[in-house]
């Protein structure tokens, strides 16, 4: 939440400077985008990482920018996406279930235990329609695994 605020915020401000600029506005949004990469570049020498702060950054100014100057970004509109996506992933994630069916309870699993125990000829088969007449709908093949 923070973080769209911010952005939203360095939006405002990056709109009020270009407005004040008038004639050769993008040439000078062009220019920030260039002295901020240029920046980003001296950082580091080996490998491009950039950091969140220069995301937003980049992503703010191209909103600025008109496409036909989009060549100066050192990353692809592809690249500005897929920082939008992620973030929106980040953002929207849910708890992740494990896949299959849900483990039956554990009072099921202590009665499948104990008529298997108590009837040692009974199969799995028999087990659970000895469940079913009580009322506890389970799967052959749970009865077996349990």
């Amino acid at each position: 939440m923070f973080l769209s605020f911010g952005y939203l915020i360095l939006c405002q401000i990056l709109r009020l400077v270009g407005q004040g600029l008038r004639g050769g506005r993008s040439k000078d949004i062009e220019i920030l985008v260039l002295r901020h990469q240029v920046e980003v570049l001296r950082r580091q020498v080996a490998r491009l990482d950039l950091e969140p702060t220069d995301r937003v950054v980049l992503s703010a100014l191209s909103r600025l920018l008109p496409r036909s100057r989009w060549s100066t970004f050192f990353v692809t509109p592809a690249t500005l996406l897929r920082w939008h996506r992620e973030l929106v992933a980040r953002k929207w994630t849910y708890p992740q279930r494990r896949p299959g069916r849900p483990p039956i309870r554990a009072e099921i699993r202590a009665l499948v235990l104990r008529l298997a125990w108590e009837n040692p000829t009974w199969g799995h088969r028999r087990v659970q329609g000895e469940l079913l007449r009580l009322g506890y709908r389970v799967a052959p093949s749970t009865v077996w695994r349990s």
